[in-house]
């Protein structure tokens, strides 16, 4: 997994209203994310550092899409939130080949919180439909995973750490 000094980068899928409560309690219940981890480093072994960070953000994005099913009420704009974590609160997911995903164990505090990512007005009809579909995309659909495909061309916005009262 990607260290930095004695953290790891993880990336964990989210929704407005998880900001609002990571805001609000200054912790956050996570379980499922995804870092770059020996499995995907081994899957991808062409790929530089930051395109493996790449490659784990862009699937942090796509486990947001089930969240935003999962809550009909949040604002349909794919979050994610990268974050740097003691490497005995990451857990290696599992053994597949190509895997970046992870389980954090205890709740993402605030101050572990390194950046936060979301999509732009703009996502929101694109990201609305793949929310209506992912269900669908995740049982093997290839019109529903053409549709939840179509949200990787909107890059999700960079926002600082300090930037989170200013979110929501």
């Amino acid at each position: 997994m990607t260290v930095r000094g004695e953290l790891v980068r993880v990336y964990l899928p989210a929704t407005l209203p998880m900001l609002a409560a990571l805001r609000k309690q200054g912790t956050l219940a996570v379980g499922e994310a995804h870092a770059v981890t020996p499995m995907l480093r081994e899957w991808y072994a062409e790929g530089d550092e930051e395109e493996l960070e790449y490659v784990a953000f862009t699937r942090a994005a796509q486990d947001a899409l089930p969240l935003l099913q999962e809550d009909p009420g949040a604002p349909r704009r794919r979050v994610v939130i990268s974050a740097d974590l003691p490497p005995g609160r990451v857990q290696r997911g599992t053994g597949e080949l190509g895997s970046s995903a992870v389980r954090v164990d205890g709740p993402l505090e605030v101050a572990s919180v390194a950046a936060i990512h979301l999509d732009d007005d703009d996502a929101v009809a694109d990201v609305t439909a793949a929310v209506a579909v992912v269900t669908s995309a995740l049982a093997g659909d290839e019109d529903a995973q053409f549709t939840v495909d179509s949200v990787e061309d909107h890059e999700l916005a960079w926002y600082d750490a300090s930037e989170l009262d200013e979110l929501g």
